[in-house]
């Protein structure tokens, strides 16, 4: 049934260019080099241009892709580019070499399974193997680490930039171009994702550590602007994002605010070094810890490695909850407030007002004045005659002298 749902939902979702619009054919050296396929005899990139490598990369699904690697000898990032739909690199090469030239990149573009020359047929897990396929190629043949690469999808290739994003913790950036919130989002507006839905952006962009631009057409009749200004709201480190007014779903390269507002972008993320960025990851971490809080602790007791002890004061070393890692109390290993609490301890206080709880049990105030009780300690008001503990905080009624003094009535009886 899983594989139905699959390939019907291929057939609605894919939609390469048939025939292709380039073909693949080797040199007299051996190297590749592209064709048009309208006239086979013209080659697509200038002659006198060196700077394109014709790559066929294997999948790990068994598909050999073609990729196009565009060299900028003033490059300091790697785009990666994964296209739109009704579309190969025959069609994008004059784009790349655009976006080659003005962003002062080195580029890489490749055709998913199924499209243009690649072989095999369209697919959503195929696009995933393609897009890991040709990053493993730029760290193998040319060297690029993923703090110096930017991952930008366009349409359906939102999904494998997504795909790959949330798996590479030191990205560079991620560009979304009229992008997708999930494929079933397209067709309907649902609230809900379903089994059979494909490229599920809504729940990948949460996992993406890097600066995320979005780009988006405000006319676009194809995927909708609320799908852009959703993944936009979501991402974890949202970049300024640029709402093309007027703009379609596959013309917004022709608007100048396009290249100006990518230029921007790309310049300030080469400005941003790499401590900047490992700085920026180990403080969202923390932030995403201390959000999602956890009170799991119940029987199990973490032990210091240095010297196993429940917990050390030599080492400075706190146990903490085994599901989210939160510093609990060393004392009585209950886990600690999501908000402020002791310096000291960690004992939690109060989740509103923040007013301590007892010093000795850690119980709880009361929830109407917040005022300390225990019954251990001396926390607890007590009997002004015969210094019993009181029984209730709202009213002092002294239940030990009910008769002789207790609450209003005692104060008129004395009176």
């Amino acid at each position: 049934m899983g594989c139905m749902v699959s390939q019907l939902a291929a057939k609605f979702a894919f939609f390469p260019p048939s025939p292709p619009t380039y073909q693949i054919k080797k040199r007299d050296d051996g190297k590749l080099t592209v064709v048009s396929s309208s006239s086979p005899s013209i080659p697509i990139p200038h002659a006198d241009d060196n700077s394109l490598d014709v790559l066929l990369i294997d999948t790990k699904r068994g598909n050999k892709i073609v990729a196009f690697y565009l060299r900028n000898p003033l490059a300091r990032l790697t785009l990666l580019y994964s296209h739109g739909n009704a579309a190969d690199l025959g069609q994008l090469y004059d784009l790349f070499v655009q976006l080659k030239v003005n962003l002062r990149v080195n580029l890489i573009g490749y055709d998913y399974s199924g499209y243009g020359a690649s072989a095999g047929k369209p697919s959503e897990s195929n696009t995933y193997a393609d897009i890991e396929a040709v990053y493993q190629c730029l760290e193998t043949e040319y060297g690029v680490s993923q703090e110096d690469l930017i991952l930008y999808g366009q349409s359906v290739g939102s999904g494998p930039t997504l795909h790959l994003a949330a798996k590479l913790p030191r990205l560079r950036a991620v560009v979304l171009h009229s992008a997708i919130l999930s494929g079933l989002r397209v067709l309907c507006h649902v609230k809900f994702t379903f089994c059979f839905d494909i490229y599920e952006n809504i729940n990948k962009i949460k996992k993406v550590k890097c600066p995320v631009l979005v780009i988006h057409g405000t006319e676009d009749d194809v995927v909708n602007v609320l799908h852009g200004n959703g993944l936009w709201k979501m991402a974890r480190e949202p970049y300024e994002p640029l709402w093309i007014k007027g703009g379609g779903h596959c013309n917004l390269e022709l608007y100048p605010d396009y290249i100006r507002h990518l230029c921007r972008f790309i310049q300030e993320m080469e400005n941003m070094t790499t401590a900047i960025r490992l700085k920026k990851i180990r403080l969202q971490t923390r932030s995403t810890v201390s959000v999602n809080w956890c009170c799991k602790i119940k029987i199990w007791k973490p032990k210091c490695p240095n010297c196993s002890t429940s917990s050390c004061i030599k080492c400075s070393w706190r146990p903490k909850c085994p599901e989210c890692w939160r510093p609990s109390c060393p004392e009585c290993w209950r886990p600690s407030c999501p908000r402020p609490s002791c310096p000291e301890c960690w004992r939690p206080s109060c989740p509103e007002c923040l007013r301590p709880s007892c010093p000795e049990c850690s119980r709880p105030s009361c929830p109407e004045c917040w005022r300390p009780r225990c019954i251990k300690c001396c926390w607890r008001p007590k009997c002004p005659k015969c210094l019993r503990p009181s029984c209730c905080m709202k009213c002092f009624c002294w239940r030990c002298c009910m008769g002789a003094h207790g609450g209003q009535n005692a104060k008129e009886e004395d009176g």
